[in-house]
């Protein structure tokens, strides 16, 4: 693993919990490594080893941040495996500028969520190469949800649709927490009760995998209080054009990265 910041670290706890890989089958590069990572190098975990530990690597995964991945490239690709198989998360990066980095390499991109953490992960792949799509399967089918794109240009639409969205997500929670307590609600209640709600909400919809729109209809009396929220929420200036915005403006974003 190049990088193991916040979705390094949580693909590596997700691993660890659903005994994936063991900490002796991990190899980790990270300048500042976090104490979990460290407390992982007691257990066999090999934390930034000399260059030629690189070449144990079987799979690669770039984990870096996006401004800084092609001086990481620079840095290892002359001591990895010939056929070690680059796996990126770096938002926007084109598989072609993977792989002339990474010496001609077998590559695929991946775009993740956090929720790999604790098995509920997202993860968006894109690749044309049978093996290295495989692997990219094995790493992230454990801790989530994976959905194979076949057009490399949908990465970037993906990012704003998943792999920002938990961010839009807890930007939800917070905004209906604060509007709990501008309603009068003392901030503890306030807080518990936005965040159960919503954890409660997701958690039903996964469990039936029903149709959100369906959920949101049995709950919606006519003439009730949750539609007259909802006239807000789903008006012409409420969460449609909104989060078109929002994807739009993160999936430009990605594009812009990738340059």
């Amino acid at each position: 693993m190049l990088g193991a910041g916040r979705m390094g670290g949580a693909l590596i706890e997700g691993w660890l919990k659903a005994r994936t890989y063991t900490p002796d089958q991990l190899i980790i590069r990270d300048p500042f490594p976090s104490p979990q990572i460290l407390e992982l190098e007691g257990q066999g975990c090999r934390l930034n080893p000399q260059d030629g530990g690189l070449a144990l690597a079987q799979t690669v995964l770039l984990a870096v941040k996006p401004q800084i991945w092609r001086e990481t490239a620079e840095a290892v690709q002359a001591h990895l495996a010939p056929d070690a198989i680059i796996l990126s998360v770096a938002a926007g990066v084109s598989t072609a500028d993977l792989s002339r980095s990474f010496g001609g390499r077998r590559v695929a991109r991946i775009m993740p969520t956090t929720g790999a953490a604790i098995g509920q992960g997202v993860a968006s792949i894109f690749t044309t190469d049978a093996t290295a799509r495989a692997r990219a399967h094995a790493l992230f089918s454990p801790v989530g949800t994976v959905v194979d794109l076949d057009d490399e240009s949908l990465m970037h639409a993906a990012t704003g649709v998943s792999g920002s969205a938990p961010a839009y997500f807890y930007a939800f929670v917070e905004a209906l927490e604060a509007a709990g307590i501008e309603a009068g609600l003392p901030a503890d209640s306030a807080r518990k009760l936005a965040h159960a709600t919503m954890t409660g909400a997701a958690a039903l919809m996964a469990e039936r995998q029903a149709d959100p729109s369906d959920l949101r209809r049995q709950v919606t009396s006519p003439n009730g209080t949750t539609e007259a929220a909802l006239k807000i929420l789903m008006g012409s200036e409420g969460l449609g054009p909104l989060l078109r915005d929002a994807v739009a403006a993160a999936t430009q974003r990605s594009r812009e990265l990738g340059g």
